[in-house]
């Protein structure tokens, strides 16, 4: 059964609402086979005592859990690096660094998938790509389905599940269908869904987060501006990896407006990078392989840091984050790609206080 996401948009007093779902379920397999013995992710929400004059005090700290991928200057990956390589600075402060991994971690994926007219062409390559990747899952790995036209057109085909037949199955059954096509809608409500189904779980079974985005990187009709969905990524552990198919849209700009063509690939780019993703854009499907390995990498093989933030207070500013690494042998130079920054929690909301715009919730 397959989960469509509506919309909702609030004028003054009126309210239109439109959301008919059906609850996806699925179990999830464990496939068999010996494999590593994953680091947990630390809890995102440690506590700790601070002894007063009048006893024990619990305090709760806000852990920052950051996702690293260190290249060299040719863009091949470095992995032979340990704590002491690594510096974080949060607005320019250096941070301490309280938590260090390099161990396979598993990782809960959703494919975002295109299917468009625009993709028509690309389509097969596609559903082969995300076999692909679905293939290189291990046995802790689980992955979502969603597939998505215009804004009434984003459905959740698979949810999350480790079971590798269900997943292809559901690949297999994509088709093209014509609408307008509503990527920002479907990336914020893929992240919600990554998002929620990770605070279901456990803190000792919580894993990376991701999203493998495939678009032609033209947005023509999403209910949720592009501000909003950046202010959302920014509250959000969620790496953004994308594969855009933009050489087929028009390279002709306006007067002062970038082209069709530049203004898709900024986007998906900065979607990217500012999630400490990667964003690549094939000129034929025969890349799609290729690139699909190279993400399925790029997920298993990251450094994961966290530090408890000086600044500690709460009160939902953005906090820039920097991590720098030190140079490898004969001055090599070596580069560390993570989120740019995460907003701190807030606990000064006022009663009354509007909130930022949610999308409707699936039922």
């Amino acid at each position: 059964m397959k989960t469509p996401f509506y919309f909702a948009v609030f004028i003054f007093a009126a309210a239109a609402i439109a959301l008919a779902a059906g609850g996806v379920t699925s179990s999830a397999q464990t496939a068999a086979g010996t494999q590593p013995s994953p680091t947990p992710t630390p809890s995102p929400k440690p506590t700790i005592d601070v002894f007063a004059d009048t006893g024990p005090i619990t305090v709760e700290t806000e852990l920052v859990n950051l996702n690293v991928r260190v290249i060299d200057r040719n863009n091949k990956p470095v992995n032979n690096l340990t704590e002491k390589d690594f510096k974080i600075f949060e607005d320019g402060v250096p941070q301490q660094i309280d938590f260090f991994s390099k161990s396979l971690i598993p990782t809960n994926y959703a494919l975002v998938l295109d299917n468009s007219g625009s993709l028509r062409s690309q389509l097969e390559k596609v559903i082969e790509a995300g076999k692909v990747l679905v293939a290189t899952n291990t046995p802790e790995d689980e992955t979502a389905i969603i597939r998505f036209v215009g804004r009434d057109k984003i459905s959740i085909e698979q949810d999350f599940t480790a079971n590798k037949d269900d997943l292809n199955a559901e690949l297999d059954n994509l088709y093209i269908e014509g609408g307008q096509t509503a990527i920002i809608d479907a990336v914020y409500l893929a992240v919600e869904n990554v998002d929620q189904y990770e605070k279901s779980t456990s803190a000792a079974d919580r894993k990376r987060r991701a999203i493998v985005l495939v678009t032609d990187g033209e947005d023509r009709d999403s209910y949720f501006t592009e501000k909003q969905l950046f202010d959302q990524l920014r509250e959000s552990e969620t790496q953004i990896y994308v594969i855009g198919f933009v050489d087929d849209l028009s390279k002709e700009g306006g007067f002062i407006g970038k082209s069709p063509q530049a203004k898709a690939k900024a986007f998906l780019q900065r979607m990217a990078e500012e999630t400490g993703g990667k964003a690549y854009f094939p000129s034929s499907t025969a890349e799609l392989n290729g690139i699909a390995k190279d993400i399925a990498s790029e997920l298993r093989t990251q450094f994961s840091i966290g530090y408890l933030p000086s600044n500690d207070r709460k009160d939902g500013t953005y906090r820039n984050i920097r991590v720098q690494v030190a140079d490898g042998p004969n001055k090599e130079k070596r580069i560390a790609i993570t989120r740019t920054g995460r907003v701190a929690d807030n606990d000064d909301l006022k009663p009354g206080k509007t909130p930022a715009p949610t999308p409707p919730k699936k039922q």
